[in-house]
C-alpha cells in the first residue's frame, strides 16, 4: 500500500512531499464533470472525488490523494484561464475584491472514496491598474492557476491580504491533509 497523488501538479507535488516523500504521481486524465447546481464547496469535493476514485480503480491498494481547487466571486467560478484574454477578465473581476478559494480534497482506495474534505480562504486583492494586470500576463504565470493567479509567485503582489490556509491557495491544504492522514494511519 502506497500514497498516489492523482495530480500533475507542481506545487501539489512539491506540499505533499512536506508530509511524505514515498508517494507516486498518476494524474487522472478522465473529464472532469462539473455539476453547476452544486454549491461551489461540494462542487470542488465532488471534482477531487473524482480524480481519486479514476486513479483509484486501478491502483486498488495504494490510498489515492485527488485535489481540484476553484476560485469563487461575485458568484462567479474562476477555474484556469483559457486564455490571456480569459485571464485579463478574471483579474480584472478580482482586483479590489475579496474572493474566495476553495480546494477539495479527496482519498480513495479500491475504487471509493474514503474521506473527504474541502478547505475555504478568504482573499482579497488590491486595486490593480491596467498595466499591472497586463505585466502580470506577460509573466505568464497566469496560464494554469485557477482564478488566473498564483499567491506563491509574482501573484503574491496582487494581493493585499488573506484569511484561512495560505497552502489552500496554493491548492492543497496540507495542514489539514496531514493530520487526516494520521487520524486513517496511512502515515
Amino acid at each position: 500500500m502506497g500514497i498516489i497523488l492523482a495530480s500533475a501538479s507542481p506545487r501539489r507535488r512539491e506540499l505533499l512531499a512536506l508530509i511524505t516523500e514515498d508517494f507516486t504521481i498518476i494524474p487522472a486524465k478522465g473529464e472532469e464533470k462539473a455539476d453547476d447546481t452544486l454549491e461551489p464547496q461540494l462542487l470542488v469535493k465532488k471534482l477531487a472525488e473524482q480524480k481519486a476514485v479514476e486513479v483509484s480503480s486501478e491502483h486498488r491498494k495504494d490510498f489515492v490523494i485527488g485535489a481540484d481547487t476553484m476560485v469563487f466571486c461575485c458568484g462567479k467560478a474562476l477555474g484556469k484561464p483559457r486564455s490571456e484574454a480569459h485571464a485579463r477578465e478574471m483579474l480584472t473581476l478580482l482586483s479590489g475584491k475579496k474572493h474566495t478559494v476553495i480546494t477539495g480534497v479527496a482519498i480513495a482506495q479500491n475504487g471509493d472514496v474514503v474521506n473527504s474534505f474541502f478547505e475555504e480562504t478568504k482573499v482579497e486583492f488590491f486595486t490593480l491598474s491596467e498595466n499591472e494586470i497586463d505585466s502580470y500576463i506577460a509573466s505568464g504565470e497566469p496560464k494554469d492557476k485557477a482564478g488566473a493567479y498564483g499567491i506563491q509567485g509574482k501573484g503574491a503582489l496582487l494581493i493585499k491580504g488573506i484569511e484561512g490556509d495560505y497552502y489552500n491557495v496554493m491548492g492543497l491544504p496540507i495542514g489539514r491533509l496531514y493530520h487526516t492522514l494520521r487520524r486513517m494511519q496511512i502515515i
